[in-house]
């Protein structure tokens, strides 16, 4: 089922398909600035459900509504706009919409009613592909990642957004990986739009987009009915990945703050150095879902083996992340040959330290070239001694 999204305001218009992404897995989501843009995207996908802003730079929303009724009286459209007026909304029904939602509106309550609209649209879906062919398709849409927000949690925050800081929220969620990468993707669409400059932290995406509309991104993320994986195997493997994200992102944030060096970007480059294994599992238990059948632990391996890489190079590029914030993820793995700094280099001694059993020679190497030998020596030292009070 298609989906179309006509906004021209960037951080709405992303917020809006974080929504429709949590209604169901199968949607494909199409954003349209214009009221130009619109038509094109409504003859060649076919829209099964309209979102559409009253004012567009182009035209009148109410003009598009009028145009999609006059070929087809039954596909939902929704009318997103700040107009609350008596008259507006009557002359909105007027032309035969679906549903009328005023800003800002409630991420709960727009979720529920969307769902209402085209819930009993949405039968199980099953598929013939192969794992490989699913993978192969979704290089070519959109990624997202799964998460594990609770929206309780999120809900009380928003009841006291006015009291919190950006830098708040961005300590608060420094290890939900699947967040901190969706509020980098919102922010770096709308700043790369508008300056030209990527954002590389999360305090700073939170500080490009304010505190309300990261909220409503994560309660919309929270509220995702295929955030969470359906079977045990595939959360197991998902809280690995996580916690390993984690542990880099801790490790490169001592070794930068040893440096003197400020630490959000390398712990940001840490939580997102597994996310291309994180987005083939999504991958994987749609197709799961979508009736593709059981995925043996060999196939989920050979999966992860030979997709995590691709798929966490599209999502770089997808986000718009600085091209230094994407080496300093690509360097938790490997170090190039080439332009290799020092942001680099503590990016694969923190992968190495991070990682199981003996640490690398590599990793001694790499901190004598930074000029922490000792504070590495030590470090080891710490941790040999915490492990062996852990095992008395």
């Amino acid at each position: 089922m298609h989906v179309l999204i006509v906004e021209d305001d960037d951080l709405m218009a992303d917020l809006l398909e974080t929504v429709v992404a949590g209604l169901h897995p199968a949607l494909r989501i199409f954003q349209a600035p214009t009221v130009s843009d619109a038509h094109q995207l409504w003859e060649s996908q076919n829209p099964e459900l309209y979102i559409i802003d009253w004012t567009l730079p182009d035209g009148s929303g109410l003009a598009l509504l009028r145009d999609i009724r006059a070929v087809d009286k039954q596909v939902p459209v929704v009318m997103i706009t700040a107009r609350a007026d008596r008259e507006s909304i009557l002359k909105a029904a007027h032309y035969g919409i679906s549903g009328y939602i005023s800003k800002p509106f409630d991420v709960e309550m727009l979720h529920n009613r969307l769902l209402g609209m085209i819930g009993d649209k949405l039968p199980p879906e099953t598929s013939n592909r192969t794992l490989a062919e699913s993978l192969s398709e979704g290089l070519e849409s959109g990624i997202h990642v799964s998460g594990r927000l609770d929206v309780g949690g999120i809900l009380a925050l928003l009841e006291r957004a006015s009291d919190i800081s950006g830098a708040q929220l961005a300590d608060r969620w420094q290890k939900e990986v699947a967040l901190c990468a969706r509020l980098l993707e919102v922010a770096n669409r709308s700043s790369f739009r508008r300056t030209g400059e990527p954002v590389s932290s999360v305090r700073d995406a939170i500080s490009v987009m304010g505190v309300p509309m990261a909220l409503s991104q994560a309660l919309a993320m929270a509220l995702n009915v295929a955030s969470d994986f359906t079977t045990d195997s595939l959360r197991d493997c998902a809280a690995r990945f996580q916690s390993q994200a984690e542990a880099v992102a801790a490790e490169a944030q001592k070794i930068a703050l040893a440096m003197g060096k400020r630490g959000p970007e390398f712990q940001t480059a840490g939580l997102l150095s597994r996310v291309g294994e994180l987005a083939v599992l999504k991958v994987v238990d749609q197709f799961m879902q979508d009736g593709g059948g059981s995925v043996g632990e060999d196939e989920l391996e050979t999966a992860l083996k030979e997709w995590s890489q691709r798929y966490g190079n599209q999502l770089k590029v997808q986000w718009r992340l600085p091209l230094e914030l994407r080496q300093m993820i690509g360097a938790v793995h490997a170090l190039s040959r080439e332009n290799v700094t020092q942001n680099h280099m503590v990016m694969r001694a923190a992968g190495l330290m991070a990682g199981p059993g003996d640490k690398h020679p590599d990793c001694s190497k790499i901190m004598r070239h930074l000029g922490l030998e000792e504070w590495y020596k030590n470090s080891v030292a710490e941790q040999a001694r915490n492990e062996e009070q852990n095992n008395v």
